[in-house]
């Protein structure tokens, strides 16, 4: 005979201090992508116009790479 336990949760759903957890980890992750962007978007910023054009890149391209948008 076979028995079914019905006293574990349910996989995926989040208590209390899970969902702040979570939330806690997606403010991370958000000021490290916008942390990311501003040291590349610097990085470019520094480049001549020359060394910009060696890897196919103009100025107004600085701000959509940074952002990890695509240029063309």
């Amino acid at each position: 005979m076979a028995a079914f336990d019905t006293t574990r949760t349910t996989y995926g759903s989040l208590n209390m201090a899970g969902r702040i957890g979570s939330t806690f980890v997606s403010l991370f992750g958000a000021a490290s992508d916008w942390n990311d962007a501003r040291v590349t978007g610097n990085a470019l910023a520094r480049l001549s116009n020359r060394e910009l054009d060696d890897i196919g890149l103009v100025r107004g391209d600085i701000d959509l790479i940074s952002r990890g948008k695509k240029i063309r």
